[in-house]
């Protein structure tokens, strides 16, 4: 296997950890947010927050670059249009990553905190959890995007 064949695998596999685990996570929060029982919720939490930083974090800190090595292996100039606006809808996604990466850490603590309470999920918890659901929709989309750049690799001119 050659070099750029082994680094075309390797930011595949990125990015599929990066699809997979953000559906994934969005998935079993929101599940586990339904039944509306804290301990639940405070048990699936924990295992998003734990997942988010095993899996996305480790593929966020990954793809660059692996995208950066490959394009350098395969001769592709990172200036082209598909890979600035790769680039671009990444830098998106952090953007919307990054505080939901705050967001779970703080769900999972109200949701500990009432489960231990032995009290019901709190409002602030429905309003965090709102805005976390939210955010995955411009990210989702980002990534969606940056698979279809991948794979097409258009001509596109700015």
């Amino acid at each position: 296997m050659e070099y750029a064949d082994v680094l075309r695998w390797a930011h595949v596999i990125g990015a599929s950890v990066l699809l997979g685990t953000g559906a994934g996570i969005a998935f079993f929060m929101l599940m586990a947010t339904r039944t509306g029982d804290a301990k639940i919720v405070a048990h699936t939490a924990s295992t998003v927050v734990m997942a988010d930083w095993l899996f996305t974090a480790s593929a966020v800190v990954l793809q660059p670059i692996t995208g950066i090595l490959l394009a350098s292996a395969v001769g592709w100039d990172l200036s082209e249009g598909w890979i600035v606006v790769s680039l671009a809808l990444y830098f998106i996604t952090g953007a919307f990553w990054l505080p939901v990466v705050w967001i779970q850490l703080r769900l999972r603590d109200i949701a500990r905190a009432a489960y231990q309470q032995g009290s019901a999920l709190p409002d602030n918890y429905y309003t965090l959890f709102q805005i976390w659901f939210v955010c995955g929709f411009p990210a989702f989309a980002a990534v969606l995007g940056i698979f279809w750049l991948m794979l097409t690799r258009p001509d596109l001119s700015f």
